[in-house]
């Protein structure tokens, strides 16, 4: 059967541009869909603007720290309107990049849905494939409790007309953490709900008490172990009950509890594609669906859902099918990080984890870092190394604290190389930093397991 595409793509995000552009530079005829914007979720709702709105919030933090230095910085106010609009340039500028990288592509503005196997409805046109890669990623979760229609996701976050001046975020997860520090640092007053007695459920235990610390050391106020009951319009502002019948009052309500992927709607059925309780699509270890010219790659697969690792996997998955062979990707270990105030990066395993594998060495400081001692900002950073006691290899590292993001992608190289605590211990470290307390943690804090 003559198909019109080797291979089509759902989905113009991270993951997706990835695929489509090795599967063309691999001579394959490739088509590409997205109905909403070029460059998916973490260009244009999600990890860019993000991380250029905790810039923002630092900025406000270095004026105030700079007295310490000897600076007479007069106090200034921040100006949300003129941030967004600065953000929505890069974006766009980003967007029309991902947009040009389709030049080797067939491109559709449009969404793309099943009607067979090897057959799209492409915005009312009929296409057809002999592969098809499902690229369509994660959505916030809306909630339902009574109420829920006055609260806002994170996609809507990113447009704000003004920075209201009472914040509450309900959830417990990066995203929650993110933005609370954000909305904090940019002047308002903010309450965090979380379901749990501390965030970031899954990170390691020292780092999860260090954040909970910090951000309430500058001034947000965590509600631990609450749940959302309703919401109530108060005139112009919301009030919000919680299940155990406190209230807060605040002027927007930010909720982060949780994404799903974004397969509603695509005629999954029709295809044959299968997918899991929660609506993840179902694969194999090659990104292979049920049916079996169907792939799926990134967040729409509810595995590990970081935008480096849908790119891994889309590049990997072109060079399989249309390359010479994969390229090799080692996925077990990957390093991830958390913009909060202060930013969390993290690598291998938890002392939890590690704990349950046998006996495991725990090295771990804490102190206030060279900054600080004139700024005069309470702030701790907290590094750790979680070494297995048989073979002494560095299985994880853990850091809360300035540059902690910029530090792990060094150290993740390291311990996906295998490398021992001699290995640390024998580095010369660069001084005066504190990168170098990774190489001269010489005393074991505490074995567990």
């Amino acid at each position: 059967m003559a198909y019109d595409f080797d291979v089509f793509v759902i989905g113009g995000g991270s993951g997706g541009v990835r695929f489509a552009r090795m599967a063309a530079g691999h001579g394959a005829k490739v088509g590409v869909a997205e109905e909403r914007f070029w460059g998916g979720t973490c260009v244009n709702i999600g990890c860019v603007p993000k991380k250029l709105l905790v810039m923002a919030a630092e900025y406000g933090a270095a004026a105030a720290d700079s007295a310490g230095f000897g600076w007479d910085v007069p106090a200034g106010t921040h100006d949300w309107p003129r941030l967004i609009a600065a953000k929505n340039k890069e974006i766009d500028r980003l967007n029309g990049a991902y947009k040009r990288l389709m030049a080797t592509c067939t491109s559709y503005e449009a969404r793309a849905t099943f009607l067979d196997a090897h057959t799209l409805d492409v915005g009312g046109q009929r296409v057809t494939a002999e592969r098809i890669v499902i690229a369509t990623g994660g959505r916030p979760v809306r909630p339902t409790f009574p109420g829920a229609e006055h609260v806002i996701v994170s996609d809507d976050a990113f447009y704000l007309p003004e920075l209201p001046k009472r914040i509450a975020v309900l959830g417990g997860g990066y995203i929650a953490v993110e933005f609370a520090g954000i909305f904090s640092g940019l002047g308002a007053k903010v309450d965090l709900v979380i379901r749990q007695q501390l965030p970031l459920r899954g990170f390691d235990e020292d780092i999860r008490e260090g954040l909970a610390e910090a951000m309430e050391t500058q001034g947000i106020t965590i509600h631990r172990g609450k749940t959302v009951a309703s919401i109530e319009p108060i005139g112009d502002a919301k009030r919000v009950h919680l299940a155990d019948g406190t209230m807060i009052d605040a002027d927007l309500v930010f909720s982060a509890l949780g994404r799903h992927a974004y397969t509603q709607g695509l005629g999954l059925d029709a295809a044959g594609v299968e997918t899991n309780g929660f609506g993840a699509v179902t694969v194999n270890a090659e990104s292979q669906t049920s049916a079996s010219n169907i792939y799926a790659i990134g967040d729409v697969t509810d595995r590990l859902n970081l935008t480096p690792v849908a790119i891994a996997e889309g590049h990997s998955l072109a060079d399989r099918l249309y390359g010479a062979g994969p390229r090799k990707w080692d996925l077990d270990r990957v390093a991830t990080a958390v913009f909060s105030s202060p930013p969390i990066g993290t690598v291998g395993l938890t002392e939890a984890e590690a704990a349950k594998g046998g006996p495991t060495d725990i090295y771990l400081t804490k102190f206030t870092p060279m900054r600080h001692t004139l700024s005069g900002r309470t702030r701790k950073t907290i590094m750790k190394l979680v070494v297995d006691q048989a073979t002494q290899k560095v299985v994880g590292a853990h850091m809360l604290g300035e540059d902690a993001a910029e530090i792990l992608q060094g150290l993740s190289i390291a311990i996906n190389a295998g490398a021992t605590k001699a290995d640390f211990d024998r580095t010369v470290g660069i001084h005066p930093t504190a990168a170098e307390e990774f190489v001269t943690m010489r005393t074991r804090a505490r074995v567990v397991g």
